[in-house]
C-alpha cells in the first residue's frame, strides 16, 4: 500500500500524525470559492513530475497517484516479473480527475483566447487516471475507472477482489485519488455543506465538512497472509442526488452485507472507521445505522477532521488508514486512531463509542470502514491481519 495526504507523503510520516490527531496542516485558501477563505486539508510542496512521454496525463490528480505508486514500486515490479503485464489490472476511483488543471487551462483561454498548450482532455476524463497508471507501468490488463462519488475508492478495492475471483487477472492495482479544485469547492459550498471551521463529526455543534486531497493505491493479489480484504458490502439506495437516506437504510445494508460476506458477527469488529463527514444528515443517519447493526457500537472514529473529506479518494485513503492500523499492531493489540472533535457529542445521536484523543488500544481483530456517496452509493469494507 502507498498513500499520500495532508498528514504526510508516506505511511511512516502519516501514522504517528494520525495517532496524535494532528490538525496543524489544515489551512485556508482564498482562491477556491469567491469571497471565501476556505479551510482545506491540502498537500504542501511539489509532487512527482509526470514523465514527458505521458504528458497528456500530466495533472495534479495523477501526480498524487504517482506519489503513492512510487512507494510500492518493488512489489509491483516483482509481481510483473511473476505473472506478466497482461495479467495485472488497474482500477482507479476519482470524483474530480484533473478538474483543477482544466480550470487553469480555461483561465488561460479567457486571458489569451486559446487553451493552455499543456492541457489535454485525457487529464480531465475519469478514465484518465487508470489509463495513466497502466501506461506508466506498461501494463496490458484491464484498466478502467470507478466513479461513484465518495465511495469510489472503496468500490475500486471491492472491484479488485471481484476481478481476482473471476480469474480475469492475477493482481490488481486498485485505489483512488482526488485533488482540490474550484468546481467541487463551489459545489459543496453552494449546498451549504462546508464548515467555516475544521469539521466536527458527531458533535452537537457540527455544521459541515472540510475538503481535502490525497491518494492511496494497493497491490491486491490472491496471496495469503498479511492484510486481507475479508468482507465487502455494497448498496445503492438512490434516495436523493446529494442527501443520504435519513434512516440510513443503505448504510445499514452495506454494513450487514460486509459482515455476512466476511462471516463475522458484529461483536467481532475491533474498530469502525466512520464515514463521518461532520454534516448534520450524514452523521445522524450513520449513527442510526450503526446502532441497528451493532448491539453495542465498536470503538470508532472519523478521520475526516484530520485529512479532510477526500471525496472519491476517501474510501481508499481510509482503507489505507485501516491497513496501517493492522500492520502496526504490537503484542496482539491495535492502536486506534482518535476521533478529533470538540468533545460535545450530539445527544440526539445513538450512542457511539468514540476513540478519545489520548488514544485507545484494543485486542487485534477485523476492522471496518464505511464510505457513503452521493446518489446513495454505499460501500463497507472489512480488513483483517492474518498469519501467512
Amino acid at each position: 500500500m502507498g498513500t499520500i495526504n495532508a498528514l504526510g507523503r508516506e505511511p511512516e510520516e502519516i501514522w504517528p500524525r494520525l495517532l496524535a490527531a494532528d490538525q496543524s496542516h489544515v489551512r485556508r485558501r482564498a482562491d477556491l470559492v469567491p469571497d471565501c477563505a476556505l479551510l482545506v486539508a491540502e498537500i504542501p510542496g511539489p509532487l512527482p513530475e509526470i514523465p514527458p512521454r505521458l504528458k497528456r496525463y500530466a495533472c495534479r490528480n495523477n501526480a498524487l497517484l504517482m506519489a503513492a505508486l512510487q512507494q510500492i514500486e518493488k512489489p509491483i515490479a516483482d509481481t510483473i516479473d511473476s505473472v506478466g503485464r497482461s495479467r495485472i489490472a488497474v482500477v482507479i476511483g476519482s470524483s474530480t480527475s484533473g478538474v483543477s488543471d482544466a480550470e487553469a487551462a480555461i483561465r488561460h483561454q479567457h486571458a489569451t483566447g486559446v487553451l493552455a498548450e499543456a492541457f489535454y482532455y485525457d487529464q480531465l476524463e475519469f478514465g484518465g487516471a487508470s489509463s495513466f497508471v497502466a501506461d506508466l507501468l506498461q501494463l496490458d490488463g484491464p484498466a478502467y475507472a470507478i466513479s461513484t462519488a465518495c465511495s469510489s475508492g472503496a468500490r475500486a478495492l471491492a472491484t479488485a477482489r471481484s476481478l481476482l475471483a473471476l480469474d480475469v487477472c492475477d493482481a490488481v492495482i486498485a485505489g483512488a485519488s482526488d485533488s482540490l479544485c474550484g468546481l467541487t469547492a463551489n459545489g459543496f459550498s453552494s449546498l451549504q455543506l462546508v464548515s467555516d471551521e475544521i469539521t466536527n463529526p458527531c458533535s452537537v455543534n457540527r455544521n459541515g465538512m472540510t475538503l481535502g486531497e490525497g491518494a492511496a493505491v494497493f497491490l491486491v493479489t490472491r496471496d495469503r497472509g498479511g492484510i486481507q480484504l475479508r468482507g465487502v458490502g455494497e448498496s445503492t439506495e438512490a434516495h436523493h442526488m446529494s442527501a443520504p437516506d435519513p434512516d440510513g437504510q443503505g448504510a445499514e445494508h452495506a454494513m450487514r452485507d460486509a459482515l455476512n460476506d466476511a462471516r463475522l458477527e458484529p461483536a467481532e469488529i475491533a474498530y469502525l472507521n466512520l464515514h463521518g463527514t461532520g454534516t448534520p444528515l450524514n452523521d445522524a443517519m450513520e449513527a442510526a445505522a450503526i446502532d441497528r447493526v451493532f448491539a453495542g457500537a465498536p470503538p470508532c472514529s472519523s478521520t475526516k477532521s484530520l485529512v479532510g473529506h477526500i471525496l472519491g479518494g476517501a474510501g481508499a485513503v481510509e482503507a489505507a488508514f485501516c491497513w496501517l492500523m493492522l500492520s502496526e499492531r504490537t503484542s496482539g493489540e491495535l492502536d486506534l486512531i482518535p476521533h478529533a472533535f470538540d468533545g460535545q457529542l450530539d445527544p440526539a445521536l445513538p450512542r457511539l463509542r468514540l476513540v478519545p484523543r489520548e488514544g485507545l488500544r484494543v485486542s487485534t481483530g477485523p476492522v471496518m470502514t464505511n464510505s457513503f456517496g452521493f446518489g446513495g452509493n454505499n460501500c463497507t469494507l472489512i480488513l483483517e491481519a492474518t498469519a501467512p
